[in-house]
């Protein structure tokens, strides 16, 4: 597990950090994960899927679940884009304009990245088969 730190930019020098926080975990790294699936299947497309989540701490304690495009024959083509769910409620943390931002990043995706993506930038979560 991993926790980013949002607005913090240290300077030259010693850096410490203490960090205690107390939140009831209602949401499992994985329920999270199968949530943002479910999610995604259902309201965006079928051929995306809820990656790895990493947890994140600011204004909410959540699971980051990265959304990837997986084209079938070849599987997972990359990530294209990533859904908060709280992890005391199991909110998912979504807009319209997210919605949007993953549907054409993966439209771009489909379209004009090739198998391997190196040309795109892409990172796939799991490495392609050659």
């Amino acid at each position: 597990m991993s926790v980013e730190v949002h607005t913090l930019t240290p300077r030259a020098g010693q850096l410490a950090i203490d960090i205690r926080l107390s939140a009831t975990v209602n949401m499992t790294e994985f329920s999270a994960r199968q949530k943002v699936t479910n999610f995604v299947a259902d309201e965006i497309s079928t051929n995306m899927h809820g990656g790895t989540p990493r947890l994140v701490v600011g204004e909410r304690i959540c699971w980051r679940v990265p959304v990837i495009l997986s084209m079938p024959p070849t599987g997972d083509r990359g990530e294209v884009g990533a859904i908060d769910v709280d992890i005391e409620t199991g909110q998912l943390i979504i807009t319209h304009t997210l919605i949007e931002e993953i549907q054409h990043r993966a439209e771009y995706l489909a379209t004009h990245c090739g198998l391997r993506n190196a040309e795109c930038g892409v990172q796939n979560e799991k490495p392609s088969p050659a």
